[in-house]
C-alpha cells in the first residue's frame, strides 16, 4: 500500500473566555491509496475539523499534513488553492450546487484543464452517476440523491488521487461509488458518525474530543463497540 495522505502531530486549539480547548490534539494517521478510511466519532469529536484540515479548508495550529511527499501545511495563497483544486476532491455535507447552472455546468465549474477535455470528463462522470438524462436540469429540478451524485461528479472532475467526504448520505448506491473509487486506486476519506458508513471502510480511525483513540481494520467491530457504549 502507498500512503497518499498523512498527518503528523496535528493539533488545533480554541480560546474561549480565557480557557484553551483542544479541538484536535496530536493527531497522527496515514491514509492509503486503494482504501476507504473512515474518521468516526460523535458530534464534537473533531472528525469534521480533521477532514477540513486534510482538505486544506482549515489550518492546524501545530503539526503537519503531507500529500505524497509534499508538506501541505507549508502552502499558502494560490499554491494552496491550486493543490486543493487539482489533487483533492471534496464532497461537502450539503451539495452546494450553483442554482442557475445545469448539472452539467456544475460538474464543469472546478475543472482545471482544456475545455474539450473537461466537457468529455463531465459527460463521462454524469453517465457513470446515471445522470445523463438529467445533465441539462437545474439543481432545483433534481432530487436530493441526484444532487449528491452531481456533487460527487464535480469532486472527481480533475481526477484527484484523494477524495474526502463530510457526513456522506445517500444510501447503498452512493456508498458503492465510494468503494469503487477506492478500488480504482484512490484514497477515500469519509468523516461520519454513521456505523453504516464505517461498514464500507478498510480502516476506521475513531476520535473523541479531538483525540485519536483507536484504529480498527474491522469496521463492523468498531460499529459494534460504538453501539455498546
Amino acid at each position: 500500500m502507498t500512503t497518499l495522505l498523512r498527518t503528523e502531530g496535528v493539533g488545533r486549539t480554541h480560546a474561549l473566555r480565557g480557557a484553551r480547548i483542544d479541538l484536535l490534539d496530536d493527531v497522527t494517521l496515514g491514509v492509503e491509496a486503494g482504501q476507504v478510511t473512515a474518521l468516526a466519532g460523535d458530534s464534537g469529536s473533531g472528525k469534521t475539523l480533521l477532514l477540513h484540515i486534510l482538505a486544506l479548508l482549515e489550518t492546524p495550529d501545530r503539526g503537519r499534513v503531507f500529500l505524497g511527499g509534499d508538506d501541505l501545511t507549508a502552502l499558502t495563497g494560490p499554491a494552496r488553492a491550486d493543490t486543493r483544486r487539482r489533487r483533492l476532491g471534496i464532497v461537502f455535507r450539503s451539495p452546494d450546487l450553483l442554482p442557475r447552472h445545469s448539472a452539467y455546468r456544475n460538474v464543469l465549474v472546478p475543472y482545471a484543464g482544456s475545455r474539450a477535455e473537461g466537457e468529455r470528463r463531465a459527460r463521462d462522470l454524469l453517465d457513470r452517476m446515471d445522470l445523463t438524462r438529467r445533465a441539462a436540469h437545474l439543481p432545483g429540478d433534481l432530487t436530493d440523491d441526484e444532487q449528491r451524485r452531481v456533487a460527487l461528479a464535480r469532486a472527481l472532475i480533475n481526477d484527484p488521487p484523494v477524495l474526502l467526504a463530510d457526513e456522506p448520505t445517500g444510501g447503498a448506491e452512493l456508498m458503492a461509488f465510494f468503494r469503487e473509487l477506492a478500488d480504482e486506486g484512490r484514497a477515500v476519506v469519509l468523516a461520519s458518525a454513521d456505523p453504516e458508513v464505517w461498514g464500507i471502510a478498510d480502516v476506521v480511525h475513531r476520535l473523541e474530543r479531538g483525540v485519536l483513540v483507536g484504529e480498527s481494520a474491522d469496521p463492523y467491530l468498531e460499529a459494534e463497540d460504538h453501539q455498546l457504549q
